[in-house]
């Protein structure tokens, strides 16, 4: 047999390699071709691998957005410890629950929703929410200047109500398109309904959210539950589409026009996707294994944020508790993998009996809200109603994280460093997500030998001690890092008694990121980071 000459090897390999490469990210994550991968198979149980963690990028552009501590991906070596964080539950919760007659019928209350959708509009200055009114009835709308005190304004659409739908609807999404050029789609709501076979997508268009046009799309059979999101990365459609036989899990199928498609013939032609795995721990009273019930997701500063509702069974609960689901984390960096690192209910159910997220805890379309130096999350829960209507008597609730606060690197009293990866941007000046109030922060940058750059040392480094979301790092002397405009390099992070939650490189002396924002949130007038600390003082006049 023939040695095939090592030179000869390397070519032929990397002709296959550059056939088979596909798109490559703001990241520098290189796709495969064809995407999404068609060869994806759900092992039952199993984790799915993540391949860019494995196989980072040599080199991580971050000029898109605050550059998070979620995984490894960023992060070559370190000696602090990464700490993920649970939302903290509103203590004024309910912030919006059934007061109207037209959201109670037979089956209970309800004024929740179930995906729909909770936006801040910079056109407006208003936080707005689609929601369900009555048990999957009809789909109503309520306003709020403050994210905390909600209005149900009188329409013209069911006269005297805010009833902005009517119609049966099972999971529901809307989205504030701000990258939309067309005014009239500037709102578009997808409606769940059932029929003959199953579930299908209905889309409809709006101007302003309230006056919806006749359907201008119905897909074909999907699972119930099915919801849909904006990937703002790769400019793409994603249809999060729950499956139909077998334990609950989601397909995949992504268009970049809505109307032109392609669409499925069948749930089989979407590539599956993710679902639970042996890493999502039972419920001790259900001893059931966990599945996964829908997943929302969205663009946040530089990775998709994904909302897993997880289903943990619903045989041997008390007589009329609704369904006791959770609401957990993951990321993905590239848009169709998902990292789930922490498996504890981000967001999850009362125990207490009667409670009003006693139970079905879920997610709202568009996630979360960017309101000052925290995140709002809005979400639906269940109280049920006695055996025959344990799934009603719906309501919502807010939760808050900090901003940026799913995870940190946290260093106790010795001095602990993070080592980055090369990376490269074309801004100048380094800001940080930082909490070392009684701490202290420095920040230097390496050559590819790891040489400190001079003036860019850690001694340099005037040393932050502050607990701000926003916080910029200087050093004495010339601290513009324009000169370092792409070229590969990377930082060290020296850290003591604090938590580092992020880091970004911007032009911007306003901090902004240009990364996006979920949801939008007050100050800001797109679905990105453009405007820094004004984004900041925005939210300080909400109080």
């Amino acid at each position: 047999m023939k040695t095939i000459p090592t030179i000869f090897l390397t070519l032929l390999l990397g002709a296959v390699t550059s056939a088979s490469a596909g798109e490559t990210l703001y990241n520098g994550i290189q796709l495969p071709s064809p995407w999404p991968p068609t060869d994806m198979v759900l092992k039952t149980g199993e984790p799915t691998p993540v391949p860019y963690l494995k196989d980072p990028p040599a080199v991580i552009p971050i000029d898109v957005g605050r550059q998070l501590f979620v995984d490894d991906f960023l992060i070559e070596s370190t000696t602090l410890q990464r700490v993920h964080h649970l939302a903290e539950i509103h203590t004024g919760n309910p912030i919006l629950k059934a007061d109207q007659p037209w959201e109670t019928d037979r089956k209970g209350p309800m004024a929740m929703p179930f995906s729909d959708g909770v936006w801040f509009d910079p056109k407006d200055q208003l936080f707005k929410m689609w929601y369900i009114a009555g048990y999957l009835r009809q789909t109503a709308y309520a306003t709020s200047r403050d994210g905390l005190h909600w209005e149900k304004p009188s329409l013209n659409v069911k006269a005297g109500t805010n009833v902005v739908h009517v119609g049966g609807r099972d999971s529901n999404t809307v989205w504030l398109d701000s990258e939309e050029t067309d005014p009239q789609r500037r709102f578009k709501m997808w409606t769940m309904t059932g029929g003959k076979g199953g579930f299908r997508y209905v889309l409809r268009f709006s101007p302003d959210g309230i006056h919806w046009g006749d359907p201008v799309l119905q897909t074909a059979i999907s699972g119930d539950r099915s919801t849909v999101f904006w990937n703002p990365f790769r400019k793409v459609w994603v249809y999060s589409l729950r499956t139909t036989t077998g334990p609950r899990a989601r397909r995949y199928w992504e268009v970049k026009d809505l109307l032109a498609g392609p669409q499925w013939e069948k749930i089989a032609d979407a590539v599956p996707w993710t679902g639970s795995d042996r890493l999502d721990p039972m419920r001790d009273d259900l001893k059931t294994t966990p599945q996964l019930y829908n997943v929302d997701a969205v663009g946040y500063e530089s990775v998709m944020l994904g909302l897993f509702s997880i289903w943990h069974g619903d045989k041997n609960i008390p007589p009329g508790r609704p369904k006791p689901n959770s609401i957990c984390v993951g990321y993905s960096r590239d848009g169709f993998h998902w990292d789930r690192p922490d498996r504890r209910p981000f967001i999850g159910v009362s125990e207490n009996a009667g409670d009003w997220n006693w139970g079905n805890v879920q997610s709202a379309g568009g996630c979360c809200l960017v309101v000052g130096d925290r995140l709002w999350f809005y979400f639906s829960g269940r109280a049920g109603m006695g055996p025959k209507n344990h799934d009603s008597n719906g309501a919502t609730g807010l939760a808050f994280l900090r901003r940026d606060g799913f995870a940190s690197m946290d260093a106790g009293q010795s001095e602990a460093v993070l080592t980055t990866r090369r990376v490269k941007f074309s801004g100048n000046r380094l800001f940080v997500n930082l909490a070392a109030a009684s701490g202290e922060f420095r920040a230097e940058v390496l050559d590819k030998d790891n040489k400190p750059i001079a003036p860019f040392t850690a001694e340099n480094c005037q040393p932050l001690q502050l607990d701000k979301t926003l916080a910029v790092v200087t050093w004495t002397g010339p601290a513009d890092l324009s000169k370092l405009s792409g070229q590969p390099v990377k930082f060290r992070f020296h850290l003591k008694n604090g938590a580092l939650y992020a880091f970004w490189v911007t032009p911007d002396a306003s901090g902004a990121s240009h990364g996006y924002i979920a949801a939008g949130g007050p100050g800001f007038t797109s679905n990105r980071d453009t405007v820094g600390t004004k984004g900041y003082d925005a939210a300080r006049k909400l109080n």
